[in-house]
C-alpha cells in the first residue's frame, strides 16, 4: 500500500502513515536509502542556530534538522539509518550540496531569489534584520558612519552582496573584507582590524552575548532589509520537499516552533548558559502561524 504522505500533512500529520518501499524512491530519499547514511550539513559557529558545543552540533536550526531525519527514518522504515555531519561554510555549502557530499543544510542559510536557481529551499524557519555590531567606544550608529572605513562581513553571504550594493549605491567607498566565517569575521572586528561586521541581526547578538566582554559592543544600524533563513536541499525533488515542509510545518503551526525558539533564544544555552535575550518577533510569530518558502528579497 503506497503511503499518503500528501494526505496525512493535510491533515496535520507530520509522520508517514507507514514506509515507503525502495521501489517507490527517488531523488534525495532514495539516495539516502540506498546509501544508509543521512549527510547533514552543519555550522561550526552559527549560534545559536548550528554550532559545535563542545560535545557536538547544537542549536535550533539543528534541531529542526533532527526532527527532519527523524522523519526520514519513519518514511524509510529505518530507525537505525546513521547521520552523518559535515561542516560547511557559507562559500562552500551550495557546492557541497550540489556534489552531493551532503543531502540536507539547516543552519543560517537565507533564502534569496537567485539562489532559487541552483537550490531548493525549505518553508523559511527564521526572519531577521540585517545589521551590525561595532564596538560601543566607536560611535558608530548607522551605516552612514561607515563611509571611508573598514567593514567585515562574511564571503558568500547575502548580507556581503547587500553591504556592496549600499556601498556603490551610497557612495560610502567602504573598504570592505570578506572573511571566510563568522567567527574570522567578528575576530577582525575585535582586533580593530574593521570598525564593524555586517551580518544577520541574530548572528551578531549570539557573538555579543558569548564574548568575555559583551558591554563592549552594540548592535545597531537601520536595517539593510529583512530576510528569512531556510533549510536547503536539492531542487527539483518533491518528495523530499514535500518531506522537509511537512515537518516543518507542522512544528510551527502546532506551537512547537515557538517553545523552540524560546529554548535557543531566551534561556542559557550550552555550553556556557549564556542567554541571548533576543525575544520573539512579530514578524516570527506571524512567520510561524502562516507557514511558507518564499524569499523576502
Amino acid at each position: 500500500m503506497r503511503c499518503a504522505l500528501l494526505a496525512s500533512i493535510a491533515f496535520g500529520a507530520a509522520s508517514l502513515a507507514c514506509p515507503a518501499h525502495a521501489q517507490e524512491l527517488t531523488g534525495t530519499l532514495k539516495k539516502i536509502h540506498d546509501d544508509g547514511v543521512v549527510v547533514l550539513g552543519v555550522r561550526e559557529a552559527s549560534i545559536p542556530f548550528s554550532y559545535f558545543d563542545g560535545q557536538g552540533t547544537a542549536g535550533y536550526s539543528q534541531t529542526i534538522a533532527l526532527q527532519i531525519v527523524d522523519e526520514i527514518k519513519k518514511t524509510l522504515g529505518l530507525p537505525q539509518l546513521k547521520v552523518h555531519e559535515i561542516t560547511v561554510t557559507s562559500s562552500n555549502r551550495t557546492p557541497m550540496l550540489l556534489n552531493n557530499q551532503i543531502d540536507l543544510e539547516c543552519g543560517s542559510t537565507t533564502h534569496t531569489v537567485e539562489r532559487e536557481n541552483v537550490a531548493a529551499f525549505s518553508n523559511s524557519i527564521f526572519q531577521y534584520a540585517v545589521r551590525m555590531i561595532a564596538r560601543k567606544s566607536s560611535g558608530i550608529t548607522d551605516f552612514p558612519d561607515l563611509a571611508g572605513k573598514t567593514v567585515v562581513t562574511t564571503a558568500g553571504t547575502s548580507d556581503e552582496r547587500l553591504l556592496r550594493r549600499l556601498n556603490t549605491e551610497k557612495h560610502l567607498n567602504m573598504r570592505i573584507t570578506a572573511a571566510r566565517d563568522h567567527p574570522e569575521a567578528f575576530a577582525a572586528l575585535k582586533d580593530d582590524r574593521a570598525v564593524a561586521f555586517v551580518m544577520d541581526e541574530p548572528i551578531v547578538y549570539g557573538f555579543k552575548s558569548t564574548d568575555a566582554h559583551p558591554e563592549d559592543f552594540v548592535v545597531t544600524g537601520t536595517p539593510l532589509g529583512y530576510e528569512v533563513y531556510a533549510c536547503m536541499f536539492r531542487k527539483g525533488d518533491e518528495p523530499f520537499r514535500t518531506l522537509v515542509n511537512g515537518v516543518i510545518a507542522h512544528g510551527q503551526t502546532a506551537g512547537d516552533a515557538e517553545r523552540l525558539y524560546n529554548q535557543w533564544f531566551t534561556q542559557p544555552i550550552p555550553p556556557h548558559g549564556i542567554n541571548l535575550n533576543f525575544p520573539l518577533s512579530e514578524q516570527n510569530r506571524t512567520l510561524f502561524a502562516h507557514p511558507n518558502d518564499r524569499a523576502l528579497d
